[in-house]
């Protein structure tokens, strides 16, 4: 047996409101999907066939009225960001300067005293990973060796083993 359906009286007035004002069609389709079930009694399937929406999206464009609704006009709010930052970009800077410092002069950096460094300063483990992590975020790059020499010259290298060998 379905759930009895709840109206909350404030939502269908802004979703009335909504109608009547918007320019956007993304707010109309959100205000409508709340309109349609409570003003003609529509089942989630009718609505979204009006809408011309599949029915799984009709809870989420509810949803969507409700939560731009809910902070002022600016709708859902993105997932993005650093939501399990260790440090501030700010005091992650502040962090990497005395490395900046040093590799500007030319110094040779190894991962793991900046990795103990990290690990002090936050008074926990912290693994390599989240090191070249948090390298890579402030542009930092693992330069590694060429495999050959540019000036070298295989026809020179070719002539000298060919001596070695005959010797």
């Amino acid at each position: 047996m379905a759930r009895p359906r709840r109206t909350d009286h404030q939502l269908v007035a802004a979703a009335r409101q909504a109608v009547r004002q918007t320019q956007d069609i993304q707010e109309l389709r959100q205000a409508l999907s709340v309109l349609l079930p409570v003003e003609l009694n529509a089942s989630l399937e009718q609505t979204a066939r009006v809408l011309g929406i599949g029915r799984a999206t009709v809870p989420r464009l509810q949803c969507g009225f409700r939560q731009r609704r809910q902070f002022g006009g600016i709708g859902r709010r993105n997932w993005g960001g650093r939501r399990r930052a260790l440090m501030s970009v700010e005091e992650e800077e502040a962090f990497l300067r005395p490395w900046v410092e040093q590799a500007q002069t030319g110094g040779v950096l190894v991962l793991s005293p900046i990795r103990a460094a990290l690990a002090q300063r936050l008074g926990r483990k912290v693994a390599p990973s989240v090191v070249y992590r948090f390298l890579a975020r402030h542009g930092w790059r693992k330069v590694a060796p060429d495999t050959r020499h540019p000036k070298s010259d295989p026809k020179v290298q070719e002539d000298w083993t060919g001596r070695s060998a005959r010797t």
